[in-house]
């Protein structure tokens, strides 16, 4: 056969085969490149490299990886059918025969126990965790299937660090009608989250220099651990911020770069950020030339208040505002976004360089989709709705079993905060685990550097409603009303001259 017939049939052959590695160096020993063939497909059953009911590449596709005529190859196959190390039957193609046993049996396969998987608490009430039972696999998968069907060819090359603008887009007109946040999609930065946001903002640059933004950095004197611990390994000093009934307490604000804030619901105390300090923020920024970065943390979830607008809406150009889809949908999409003041979009395209892992670019048409569709809105709202009721479920359940325990922070977001006895935190959070209840104690989201004249210490367990499935959640709520410690007893003192008191 000549090359032109071989290449004839070659290229399709190569779209439709299985990968095959043989080695035909042999090839020029007796018999020639059929009879080397069949050796090395003999051997290869022999040593067991080709298991028994193993499927063969058709006599094409075979043929052209090899770069030999197919006849050559059905020659071979036919010759191995007749020996009994291979068996070929219509529709099912060439395999390994059951009955071809490796010359040199393998060394006899000892099971190897898998080590053993941590086991789970029984009720999991840490915060921080939607409800994965309820991520809207349905809908997701629609729009999954709508922008893979509706992608551009440009989407399965290099992309932009920016991400791709049909998500800025419907951010940019999402943001504004749910959140107040006034941007346009070129100020719009997609990341993996918000600590991926910090990473950009305040690590290294490619050159080994500082980051986008320098500490120090004011941040709230109650907040996520890890992400003090982000800062702290990029070489960024934070500086505790106090905290009370209103908010963060603006008006200490003073030699810092920049200030991190929860102005939506304070975690994990609970509460929004009081109308006037919003504009005193700003003002500080102003006229400090610093930089306002807003963590829109449960902003979408809230219950028995009116919606809380982003801070960012007051000056786009003082506040770089930052969200997710981690808790609206799930922490496993790796998606959210930086809306930028216009000074900073280069520098942090810059930082996440034109070669950087982003988010998956199929999953930012999803979302994209999902939000141009009105997926993102319905799923949001059946979800609060979900998650009022649990609130209400876990306030009743506490009213009932312990109206001492105060409940604070449960107008808005996906966690409660439980005040408890003073000096019966570490015990009720050592109860719980012997129980297997996962939850966390108040202390651990305390600013190590917080004093106690500026944020008095107050015991309490941060409850997360959402974390557990729904037909779960009724049995947490028991576990965790039976670990909680008793009401506080009268002293003596207070007894004496009560009525009926002996």
């Amino acid at each position: 056969m000549t090359d032109s017939r071989v290449n004839s049939w070659v290229d399709p052959a190569r779209r439709i085969g299985a990968d095959l590695h043989l080695d035909l160096s042999e090839s020029s020993g007796p018999g020639g490149r059929r009879a080397a063939l069949t050796r090395a497909l003999r051997d290869a059953v022999r040593s067991g490299r080709l298991a028994p009911g193993t499927r063969l590449p058709p006599y094409r596709s075979l043929a052209a990886d090899l770069g030999i005529a197919r006849n050559t190859v059905a020659d071979a196959y036919a010759e191995l059918v007749a020996e009994g190390w291979l068996t070929a039957r219509q529709g099912s193609g060439t395999r390994v025969a059951e009955r071809a046993e490796p010359l040199r049996r393998r060394a006899e396969r000892v099971p190897v126990k898998a080590p053993p998987r941590a086991r789970g608490p029984r009720h999991d009430l840490r915060q921080g965790t939607p409800d994965a039972s309820a991520f809207p696999r349905a809908a997701w998968s629609a729009s999954y299937r709508r922008a893979l069907q509706q992608a551009p060819n440009e989407v399965f090359g290099p992309g932009d660090p920016a991400g791709r603008i049909e998500l800025r887009e419907a951010l940019t007109e999402y943001l504004a009608r749910a959140r107040g946040v006034r941007t346009e999609p070129h100020r719009i930065v997609i990341c993996s989250g918000f600590a991926h946001a910090l990473r950009l903002l305040f690590g290294q640059d490619r050159a080994g220099g500082g980051g986008v933004l320098r500490g120090p950095l004011a941040v709230e004197a109650y907040g996520l651990g890890f992400h003090r611990e982000l800062l702290a390994a990029a070489g960024v000093r934070t500086v505790p911020l106090p905290l009370d009934e209103d908010g963060a307490r603006a008006d200490r604000l003073a030699r810092e770069r920049a200030v991190l804030l929860t102005p939506a619901h304070q975690f994990p105390t609970g509460g929004p950020l009081h109308p006037e300090r919003r504009a005193a923020v700003i003002d500080w920024a102003r006229a400090r030339g610093g930089v306002v970065l807003e963590d829109d943390y449960d902003g979408e979830f809230r219950y028995d208040r009116k919606p809380v607008g982003a801070v960012q809406g007051l000056d786009p150009e003082r506040v770089i505002f930052i969200g997710s889809v981690s808790k609206s949908l799930s922490p496993a999409l790796r998606l959210g976004w930086m809306v930028l003041p216009e000074r900073y979009v280069g520098d942090v395209l810059a930082a996440k360089g034109e070669r950087e892992a982003w988010v998956s670019v199929l999953d930012q048409l999803s979302l994209a989709d999902f939000i141009v569709s009105g997926a993102y809105d319905r799923h949001v709202r059946r979800m609060r709705q979900r998650y009022r009721s649990r609130r209400d479920r876990l306030v009743a359940a506490l009213a009932e079993h312990a109206p001492h325990v105060e409940v604070t922070g449960v107008a808005a977001g996906l966690h409660a905060v439980l005040r408890l006895p003073p000096g019966t935190e570490r015990s009720t959070v050592k109860a719980a685990t012997w129980q297997g209840i996962a939850l966390d104690g108040l202390a651990e989201f305390q600013h190590p550097e917080a004093t106690e004249e500026e944020t008095p210490a107050r015991d309490g367990i941060v409850v997360g409603c959402a974390t557990p499935s729904e037909h779960a959640y009724g049995a947490a709520l028991e576990a965790l009303c039976g670990v909680l410690p008793p009401a506080e007893e009268p002293t003596p003192g207070e007894s004496e001259g009560r009525p009926g008191s002996l």
